[in-house]
Order: C-alpha cells, then sequence, then structure tokens
C-alpha cells in the first residue's frame, strides 16, 4: 500500500488545489510526495505514473456507475482493480528506487516509534500517571503497534478488510487506555487535547470523538 499511496502523491497537488483543500488537510500525503522526491524520478515515469493514476480513476469511476452488481462484486471488482493499479505503480520503478523506497518506510517506522515515545513521556507528565499506569501504557502501545504491523502485512485481507479491522483495532486501544486512567485523568486528557486541536477530534470513519 505504501508504494501506491506514495506515487499518487506525486500527481496529486493539482488536483488538491483545484478542489481548494487547505496544506493542513492533506500533511499524511504530502510527506509521501516528499518521500517520493528522493526517489529522483524521470520525466518519463512521472508521465507514466500520472497516465496510470488517471486510467485507474476511471476505471474507479465506471464500476461507481454500474448499477447492476451487488456490492460483494462491487468490493471484489475494485479489489482487484487496486492490486493491478498498485502492480502497474510498482512496475514503473527501478529495483534501486523500490530499496531506496523500502529504506525510506523504516526510517518513517523509527521516527514514528520516537514520536510515540516522547508522546507516552509527556502523557506521563501532564496526566500524572503513576509508574504502574505508565508501564501499562507502554505496553499496550507496544501490543498495538504489532497488531496494526499484523493487519498491515497480511497479504489475505483486502484494503477494506484492513481498514475495518484497524478501526476495530482504534476501538480496543480507547477501551484498553479508559481501562487504565482514572476517571480524572480520562477528563483532563481530553481537555489537554481539546485545547490543543481547538475542538474535538474525529476518528476518521467514525463519529466519536477521541
Amino acid at each position: 500500500m505504501f508504494v501506491l499511496s506514495a506515487v499518487i502523491a506525486v500527481q496529486a497537488q493539482d488536483t488538491r488545489e483545484s478542489k481548494g483543500e487547505k496544506p493542513g488537510m492533506e500533511r499524511k500525503r504530502h510527506h509521501k510526495g516528499m518521500d517520493m522526491k528522493q526517489l529522483n524520478l524521470t520525466e518519463e515515469q512521472k508521465a507514466k505514473f500520472k497516465s496510470q493514476n488517471e486510467s485507474f480513476r476511471k476505471q474507479m469511476e465506471e464500476l461507481k456507475k454500474n448499477e447492476n452488481i451487488t456490492v460483494k462484486e462491487w468490493k471484489s471488482k475494485s479489489e482487484t482493480l487496486r492490486k493491478e493499479h498498485k502492480a502497474n505503480m510498482g512496475s514503473i520503478l527501478t529495483s534501486d528506487q523500490k530499496a531506496q523506497l523500502e529504506k525510506i518506510k523504516a526510517e518513517g517506522r523509527a521516527k514514528q516509534e520516537g514520536r510515540m515515545k516522547e508522546r507516552g513521556e509527556r502523557m506521563k507528565t501532564q496526566l500524572g500517571l503513576t509508574e504502574e499506569q505508565s508501564a501499562k501504557m507502554q505496553s499496550q502501545r507496544k501490543l498495538s503497534g504489532e497488531k496494526m504491523k499484523a493487519i498491515r502485512e497480511n497479504k489475505s485481507l483486502t484494503d477494506e478488510q484492513k481498514k475495518e479491522q484497524m478501526k476495530d483495532l482504534y476501538k480496543e486501544q480507547k477501551a484498553g487506555m479508559e481501562s487504565i486512567l482514572t476517571e480524572e485523568q480520562l477528563k483532563k486528557l481530553k481537555e489537554t487535547r481539546h485545547k490543543k486541536t481547538g475542538g474535538d477530534r474525529k476518528h476518521p470513519g467514525t463519529n466519536k470523538s477521541i
């Protein structure tokens, strides 16, 4: 999924600007686009990415217009199109570029782990966590990270199934955190996040605030 998401980001800027999207709304996609710039793509590769992306978008649009298929058939065909698109996108990169992309992924994961550790330390200070609570939170983060990795790397799952399992994992994380923190700490956590974001943050795909 990383290759597919990242290469699409190379051609996404014009689309975002035409829709009037704000840079902050596309931060994650922007970073993936920056990663791709490190691969020194040729003009020919960029053109191929753009052509393939447009072809994929048209195929998906046609599939959405088809009202004579069941939901199950639609999911199956859309997943097939995504896999073909991912393979076509990946075939445009050279072996060296693919290796470089894997290196970027590893560096990204290391940075993310570092940020999670820093966030854990801040939470410990802000909420006044006990050593026991802090240890439980750290253990939960590690377990959740392992589960998340397992979901991402499970090739037997469709993208839709991975998305659903990620949502379930989020709910599991939230419930686990609530079981560790006291009511006062949960209240303080909510107030801290509210001040930081200027309002309640919604988790993607849900109507619940974090």
